[in-house]
């Protein structure tokens, strides 16, 4: 079962005269994390490096940001593999020291910054949420509404025209026996349409 974090956690490390900034927190996907990846860079505009490594929904990204390739954002991102992290997004801002560490340790210091934030992390299981998108007659709205909230999803769009049509994101394990829930209510009258995305 992947694991999120449950609020950020920060690490400090000065390596000959380099001082490297850790970072790791829960991000919902991939734009989320590119946001916090300018907050970042807002935060420390002298900042010679902002490096960043991110796993959400079964993807992964990382970034070297100038660093020589494959030994920031690669090292990073394979700390966070490793811990089976799913909707976290790594960063490490270096301020450059003036002396050279080589690759071997540039891989150490990336990895370490990572790893030092999240021995202070707090593990948290990941929800995996499936989007779901359905019309009813509007005589179970109300209904729905509230099987919804009893299942922790989470609703979008209303749109009433001649029924009821419903965006809203499902916990995954729940998604399955809550469609059977629907379709037994509604006697069949439920229209399922193929969702606009999957959920976070």
């Amino acid at each position: 079962m992947p694991y999120s974090l449950s609020a950020p956690v920060t690490s400090e490390l000065l390596i000959r005269k380099s001082r490297f900034l850790g970072c790791v927190e829960p991000v919902a996907d991939r734009v989320q994390a590119l946001q916090r990846v300018a907050a970042v860079r807002a935060e420390h505009p002298t900042a010679t490096h902002v490096c960043w490594a991110l796993m959400a929904g079964g993807h992964s990204a990382a970034n070297d940001d100038g660093e020589p390739g494959g030994t920031a954002g690669r090292p990073m991102l394979e700390v966070l593999r490793h811990q089976d992290l799913d909707g976290v997004l790594a960063t490490v801002v270096r301020y450059y020291g003036g002396i050279l560490l080589g690759a071997g340790g540039l891989v150490r210091a990336y990895t370490d910054s990572v790893a030092q934030a999240l021995l202070k992390a707090e593990k948290v299981p990941r929800t995996v949420f499936q989007g779901l998108c359905c019309t009813v007659p509007y005589a179970l709205e109300g209904w729905l509404r509230r099987e919804l909230a009893a299942q922790g999803a989470t609703l979008g769009e209303v749109a009433h025209g001649q029924a009821v049509t419903l965006d809203f994101s499902v916990p995954q394990a729940a998604a399955a026996a809550l469609v059977t829930r629907i379709n037994d209510a509604s006697q069949g009258q439920a229209v399922w349409h193929r969702p606009d995305g999957e959920g976070a």
